[in-house]
């Protein structure tokens, strides 16, 4: 006798049927070699048992193919499903489905939802990684799956249309904790673009060659980190969202902004890196963000701060070799420092006597003669006369002479945050 005591009968009834179950589910599911060539993958995708895995091979595949139930698509070296210019190209309906190492291409172009993949709200936890997306209206539109994954994927739009009639790489629409991760997006009209969404991750991919590399609308506590943005119009454009972590990206020559700040509230910004653009940093009634340790170079204007923007903490951040390290038009008085640490100039002439690492006096980007000649550019062919000279030379030996505007009042003597060499990535 063995000694084991038989289980009690409906308990020995469940794990047996369990045990079926389990064994039924693994007879259904099957890996299942798709060749290539006309409606083999359609067909192939209408017999399939939820759980199965499609093999494409080396070819061509017709699309557009629409998924409906839980499915693996999985490409060999060459594997192709093209869409022949028709809607969307492979359409996930069904939760749990995978999209894996398969060129796709040739979606329509004639309704703005048409794209090389498209997740539709039942496509919760859809996972889309290592393919090639390229020749799209859209390359892969996350319209409203939970959960959704597109990681790891060349994503390359159409060049060949103008820039406002072509698709972003990536849409993210009310797809709460849709995640973004390591791809390399171009040639479309914004890399990354959500709306209406929440708690999504933006992390590690690399855009150029589109509008604006992020762009956020209606997006709330979510992170953008460790991307790179090279040659955009705009790198990271924030706009009516709030809650979010900006940590650690890059932005490089970026013609407009490296990052916009327009309604966007109560959001970390922090660690960034932004080089050469018009302005690194523009802030249009943006309220209670923190805005530290990150780095602006070379740019024609460090922050163009404007437009109502209160309770912003801004300390610990690096203006280097802007033409003009702030632009503030506003008539109240701004300190940016925090718990007597404020920010570092590269132009700021100060000594450190106490060698506590603050400089000695305060530092004011601005003077009244700035905002004459921005309010009236005009007043530029006067900069060098000797009247400008003498107002000047006063605001600074009676600094109640100015009328207002930021002033860091404990600027640091060297920078609080290195960023990586120029042209290194972060990650």
């Amino acid at each position: 006798m063995s000694g084991r005591r038989p289980l009690p009968g409906r308990a020995g009834a469940a794990f047996l049927a369990g045990l079926l179950s389990l064994a039924s589910a693994a007879a259904a599911a099957a890996a299942l070699e798709v060749a290539a060539g006309s409606d083999r993958l359609r067909q192939a995708v209408a017999t399939s048992r939820p759980g199965d895995v499609l093999a494409l091979g080396p070819g061509v595949h017709d699309g557009p193919i629409r998924i409906d139930h839980p499915l693996t698509l999985e490409g060999a070296a060459g594997a192709i499903v093209d869409g022949h210019g028709v809607a969307s190209t492979i359409v996930v309906a069904a939760p749990d489905v995978v999209i894996r190492g398969i060129a796709v291409r040739g979606s329509g172009i004639d309704d703005a939802m048409d794209a090389g993949v498209f997740l539709d709200q039942s496509a919760a936890r859809a996972l889309v990684e290592r393919d090639h997306i390229e020749g799209n209206l859209v390359g892969v539109y996350v319209h409203g799956a939970a959960g959704a994954v597109v990681r790891d994927n060349t994503i390359v739009g159409r060049t060949d249309l103008r820039l406002n009639e072509r698709g972003n790489g990536v849409y993210v629409w009310n797809a709460p904790g849709a995640q973004v991760i390591g791809n390399d997006i171009s040639g479309g009209r914004d890399g990354i673009f959500t709306n209406t969404s929440r708690q999504n991750v933006f992390r590690g991919n690399r855009l150029h060659g589109v509008r604006f590399a992020v762009h956020y609308m209606y997006t709330n506590d979510s992170e953008v980190s460790g991307n790179v943005s090279q040659g955009n119009h705009i790198g990271y454009a924030l706009m009516y969202s709030h809650g979010l972590d900006v940590r650690d990206n890059l932005s490089e020559d970026d013609r407009e902004h490296g990052l916009l700040l327009n309604y966007t509230n109560e959001s970390v910004i922090t660690g960034n890196t932004v080089r050469r653009s018009d302005k690194c940093v523009f802030i249009y009634n943006a309220n209670k963000n923190r805005i530290e340790r990150n780095w602006f170079e070379g740019c024609a204007i460090g922050v163009h701060f404007t437009a109502g923007s209160e309770r912003n903490s801004i300390a610990g951040n690096a203006f280097v070799r802007n033409r003009t390290q702030v632009m503030y038009v506003g008539t109240r008085a701004l300190d940016w420092s925090v718990n007597g640490r404020g920010n570092y100039w590269s132009d700021d002439p100060a000594f450190d006597l106490n060698g506590d690492g603050i400089a000695d006096t305060a530092y004011r980007p601005n003077d009244i003669i700035d905002k004459v000649e921005w309010s009236y550019p005009t007043a530029k062919l006067l900069m060098n006369s000797p009247a400008v000279q003498v107002i000047r030379w006063a605001q600074s030996q009676f600094p109640a002479l100015h009328p207002g505007g930021v002033i860091d009042s404990a600027p640091l003597m060297k920078p609080a945050f290195v960023p990586p060499a120029d042209g290194a990535e972060e990650h």
